[in-house]
């Protein structure tokens, strides 16, 4: 007779096969389920507290008429703050004004941070002081870096006039930040500056991993270096460029301390943001209702623009 065990059969406790579910081990693994949750407990409170509940409270104000000292009970008001927002012409101005800068500066630090990250990750000297240099915008406050530049473009006594006068490129100063014309281009710039050492970092981080073989395997196949770029490095590095440009795209989008410093939405509304005007509803016309209609509006729109990107990259990764 046979010692061995039929092939049909499963020998019990032989590996690859699972021991029995017993009630004594589904207690086991409910308790380690418990204990999981309850290690996750103070990292998901501070998230709970300050994070989702505000977020619910605030789409909540969206359906009320809730202002600033109101004596009265707030009042469930549906759809009307939205139906108001719809025939709000100032908003979808400010909204439009919040799409060309939100473009215009993620598209810019985009192709300038790229660059910079790609002159950083030659072997050059001292390259651990440029990388350090690099980083010196991200190290300062939004209210800093909105001071200094408005010290640089000042009309009368700013950096920027008085160099291009020395150079003979103008003929009277300029007043930058109150040109109706030139103020949303002159905080583009700004917003451009102070946000491209995040980019850089990033994408840096993102060519480093590009593994040297490759490239190095394309130069002796006799590819320049465009083509090396677009054959090895760019496709290793596209999934990073997705990450950094929707977060970048979301953060210029809800800008406004940089703004709020330099122009305060002016000249004629010229650089006035989403957020701006719908804080401006909130704490200067007490509309807090009527203010958190318009965030809610801003985050589906968003979403939606986010979305399609996506599944555009998304389908042109898979392709």
């Amino acid at each position: 007779m046979s010692l061995t065990a039929p092939r049909d059969r499963a020998v019990p406790g032989s590996r690859g096969t699972a021991p029995p579910r017993t009630p004594q081990r589904r207690k086991q693994a409910l308790g380690l389920d418990r204990g999981a949750w309850f290690l996750l407990l103070p990292a998901l409170i501070p998230i709970l507290v300050l994070s989702v509940v505000p977020l619910l409270y605030g789409a909540s104000l969206a359906f009320t008429d809730s202002q600033a000292g109101r004596t009265s009970p707030t009042q469930f008001v549906g759809v009307l703050n939205f139906t108001d927002l719809r025939h709000d012409s100032l908003f979808w101005e400010s909204f439009r004004i919040g799409l060309v800068w939100a473009v215009c500066v993620t598209a810019l630090q985009f192709a300038l941070s790229l660059g910079l990250a790609l002159l950083l990750n030659q072997n050059l000297r001292f390259r651990w002081l440029a990388r350090t240099l690099a980083l010196v915008p991200w190290a300062m406050p939004e209210v800093v870096v909105g001071v200094m530049w408005r010290l640089v473009y000042h009309q009368d006594a700013g950096i920027l006039n008085k160099t291009l006068s020395q150079f003979h490129l103008i003929d009277e100063n300029v007043d930058w930040l109150t040109s109706l014309s030139l103020a949303l281009p002159a905080v583009i710039v700004v917003g451009v500056w102070a946000g491209m050492p995040q980019t850089t970092v990033v994408l840096l981080a993102g060519l480093q991993n590009v593994p040297v073989e490759l490239r190095e395997a394309a130069q002796l196949d006799g590819a320049g270096i465009w083509r090396r770029f677009t054959t090895v490095t760019w496709p290793a590095l596209r999934p990073v460029v997705l990450a950094i440009t929707a977060l970048n795209f979301i953060w210029n989008f809800n800008s406004f301390g940089l703004v709020y410093v330099l122009t305060g939405g002016g000249p004629g509304n010229e650089t006035r943001l989403p957020m701006l005007f719908a804080y401006e509803e909130a704490f200067k016309y007490g509309q807090f209702g009527y203010a958190a209609a318009m965030g809610l509006v801003m985050v589906a729109v968003i979403s939606v623009l986010l979305a399609v990107f996506l599944r555009n990259r998304l389908k042109e990764d898979d392709q």
